[in-house]
């Protein structure tokens, strides 16, 4: 029999929605990438699609900044479809739409689903695992 999951509470929610903004606000809003430390924890790892898994921050910074530069990104909105308790963290599984402007080209929105496993580090809710893609 499968064990039920136990959904994260309001306060773990609040603080996780808050750490979804501060990506979009700071990291594509503003270019803002130390806020990455805010983010990610000290030895998070991210699964970026079809690239090999970078861990640490300073190899996720230089990800992100890459990436933003390169598809001329300009936002990142995220947003919660699942969030329970596993282990010593929470998983949320989401989807996100990622908006680029290349130039001489149109706008453009990218959907995406994602699977983020968080841990508490410095009394703050930080992504420890980081894993999307894309849809068709």
């Amino acid at each position: 029999m499968a064990t039920p999951h136990v959904s994260a509470n309001a306060d773990v929610r609040a603080a996780m929605a808050a750490t979804n903004r501060l990506f979009n606000d700071e990291v594509f809003g503003k270019g803002n990438f130390s806020a990455l430390d805010d983010i990610y924890t000290q030895d998070a790892r991210i699964l970026p699609p079809g690239a090999p898994m970078i861990s640490g921050r300073e190899g996720i910074k230089k990800f992100w900044m890459e990436l933003v530069a390169a598809v001329h990104a300009t936002g990142a909105t995220l947003g919660s479809d699942d969030v329970m308790y596993t282990g010593d963290g929470v998983v949320e599984i989401g989807h996100a739409t990622l908006t680029v402007e290349p130039p001489g080209q149109s706008r453009a929105e990218l959907a995406a689903k994602y699977v983020v496993y968080w841990r508490e580090e410095q009394g703050r809710w930080k992504w420890h695992v980081d894993i999307w893609n894309f849809n068709a």
